[in-house]
């Protein structure tokens, strides 16, 4: 993919993902994940130490090497099995209706074909699975979202997201329904720091 792409970007998003507030909400997703859990956007593993012990099996999904050789010191300290898969998530190789809980933090923004991957994500899914998410995207105010497009180059290239992708939206029309949502602005500039915070179920 390149220098950047291989070498540059992964150590950015890594770095990105270590800044306070992040810190601060990161806890709150993973200890609600139950069964057999997918994770999308693993990256270096930054959210193993919040799941529950109890859980099944996590299964990693990224698609950077950079980052999954990162994971390997946190993965090999957790109190449950862990498989990294080294993939996109526009084509899980997992078995249909074989995942109780899809955990997504900061990752819906970076994946290209967002649509295709959100159902593949319901696919891999059991019918009474839940997708787990806490996302930045669209803001509401107008003068906000003018902000964000205005911003969005810049973001796509130095960190590889897309800050104006409207994730409730998105998750609905993959075909999954609300069990609970969340939207606010946390701290920092407003045009990156709106967020999508819940649960859905496929419908």
């Amino acid at each position: 993919m390149g220098l950047y792409a291989d070498h540059i970007l992964p150590f950015m998003v890594e770095r990105g993902m270590k800044n306070k507030v992040i810190r601060q909400y990161r806890p709150l997703v993973p200890p609600l994940a139950t069964g057999r859990v997918l994770e999308v956007g693993f990256g270096s593993g930054m959210n193993v130490p919040y799941y529950s012990k109890d859980i099944e099996h996590l299964f990693g999904l990224e698609p950077s090497a950079k980052l999954l050789a990162k994971a390997e010191e946190i993965m090999s300290t957790a109190q449950y099995p862990i498989e990294a898969i080294k993939s996109g998530a526009e084509e899980i190789p997992l078995e249909s209706n074989s995942i109780d809980t899809i955990v997504t933090t900061w990752s819906l923004c970076s994946i290209p074909p967002i649509e295709e991957a959100l159902q593949e994500m319901r696919r891999v899914l059991k019918p009474g699975g839940r997708l787990l998410f806490l996302e930045h995207g669209q803001a509401p105010e107008e003068k906000i979202l003018r902000l964000q497009r205005r911003m969005n180059p810049v973001f796509k290239f130095l960190a590889g997201c897309s800050l104006t992708r409207p994730i409730a939206p998105l998750i609905e029309a993959a075909g999954f329904q609300f069990l609970e949502l969340e939207t606010s602005y946390l701290e920092g500039p407003k045009f990156v720091s709106y967020h999508y915070r819940g649960q859905a179920k496929p419908l």
